[in-house]
Parts: C-alpha cells; structure tokens; sequence
C-alpha cells in the first residue's frame, strides 16, 4: 500500500496548477483535512482519504489509477463515498458520505476547513449560500 507520504505527493499532482476561491493553492484545503482527521485520531487510512477527498473529482485521476497505484479497498471507498455523483443531489451525497465511518469523519473535516471564512476578503451573496449549505450538511453528519 503507498504510504501517507505517497498520497500527498498524488494529491499535489493532482491539484498542481488549482487555486482556492480565495486565490491560494488548492492543495493547502486537502493538507489542512488531512491534518484536521490526524490530530482527531484518524487512522492513516482516513488521513489518505483527506488528502485524496477532492482528487477523483478536481483532476484526471480515476479509481482504477489508485486501485491500480495500491490504495486500499478501504481508502477507495471512502473516497467514493466522498466523491459526489453526476445528478446526485447535494443532500444525498452527504447521506453516502454519512454511510462510512471514514468519509463521515473526512466530510466533517472538509466543511469545517470551508466554513473558515478568515481566507476570504469579502463574504458575496454567493459564499454566504455555500456556508449555509455547509452548515446543512455539517448538522445532516451529526445527526444520529
């Protein structure tokens, strides 16, 4: 199996060349998850998963690239758990996420990292509707 190491060096590939809404290179979001699911106690696999949330959606990266590269069944599905569907609602793709105890902990970490505001300059309209979505969501994982 690639170590933690071999993960963050992918998802830096993968996210080579992206930005964040605020302007700062992607990568930073999937570091500080996967160091959010680290100092939670996560497993190393959760903390490959957090890294590699974003990847299958955000690059040319597919599941048969990591399966192949010798990610775990159990990283795997979590990431596709984590990985929104075409026509999937937003809502029901926080219900799959909810399903494992893996992408459970990582989607908590994801939206906890973009509900931190302090990276925008300005909040629009527009960012205000995430958040609020975020915060749907966030409820929607804690719940029983």
């Amino acid at each position: 199996m690639p170590s933690l190491e071999d993960a963050i060096a992918l998802a830096l590939k993968a996210h080579n060349g992206q930005v964040d809404k605020a302007g700062q290179p992607y990568i930073l979001h999937p570091l500080r998850v996967m160091l959010a699911v680290q100092q939670a106690g996560g497993s190393l696999e959760a903390q490959m998963a957090a890294v590699l949330h974003d990847v299958i959606e955000d690059s040319a990266y597919s599941f048969d690239d990591l399966r192949r590269d010798g990610y775990s069944e159990t990283v795997l599905t979590a990431l596709d758990a984590l990985t929104r569907r075409d026509g999937e609602s937003y809502s029901d793709f926080v219900a799959r996420a909810k399903a494992n105890p893996i992408a459970r902990q990582v989607k908590l970490a994801d939206i906890e990292d973009n509900l931190d505001v302090r990276r925008l300059t300005h909040i629009t309209p527009k960012d205000a509707e995430r958040l609020e979505r975020y915060l749907r969501a966030r409820e929607q994982l804690l719940a029983p």
